[in-house]
């Protein structure tokens, strides 16, 4: 029996057992859409192939993306935002890194030390994860079936958590006519 902890997004610790292998990375896609995550984020961010940038499943990692009202990309990790960065490949003589794309964020006084990274001036940025050079792999795609999309996991929906049940909308009732009162069931007193 494998065994995975997972972090819920209201901080409780919950263990989830497996028979296989295999099943590891759809058990992480399951709960991470709940926005749950199993394990810290390295130093530097978790890093990925480039070619898996485009279509790259954040459930994995207990993220969602979204756009936010200016159009910007970002991912929601933990309740923080990481913006999308666009990082020009670099050729001198003291470094050479091909083109990468990043998320991340600004760091926050409570930021571990090992986390924070220098930027230009005194910023200090904290990266989510970085999509750099290296072979793509289909394991780390979001799924996609054609009846669902590429938002699906490919899981029966059986085998998914259930949503919440909500109660159906109660049908608008005619509104009765106002009774009509006489001056003395007016008076307060």
């Amino acid at each position: 029996m494998l065994h995975i902890e997972f972090l819920t997004d209201l901080g409780a610790r919950v263990t989830v057992d497996f028979e296989r292998p295999e099943q590891l990375l759809d058990i992480q896609r399951r709960y991470g859409r709940l926005g749950w995550t199993s394990g810290e984020v390295p130093a530097g961010g978790y890093s990925f192939p480039l070619d898996n940038e485009a279509d790259f499943d954040w459930s994995l990692i207990g993220a969602r993306k979204w756009t936010n009202p200016e159009g910007e990309e970002m991912v929601i990790h933990r309740g923080l935002s990481y913006r999308r960065r666009e990082l020009e490949a670099v050729d001198s003589r003291k470094m050479k890194l091909p083109r990468a794309v990043k998320y991340s964020r600004g760091a926050r006084p409570t930021d571990p030390e090992h986390l924070r990274e220098k930027a230009d001036g005194e910023i200090e940025y904290v990266t989510l994860a970085i999509f750099r050079g290296g072979k793509r792999q289909d394991r780390y795609a979001a799924p996609s079936t054609p009846a669902t999309g590429p938002a699906s996991t490919g899981t029966p929906a059986a085998a998914r958590p259930a949503a919440a049940a909500r109660p159906a909308p109660r049908p608008a009732s005619p509104a009765a006519p106002a009774p009509e009162s006489t001056p003395e069931e007016d008076m307060p007193f």
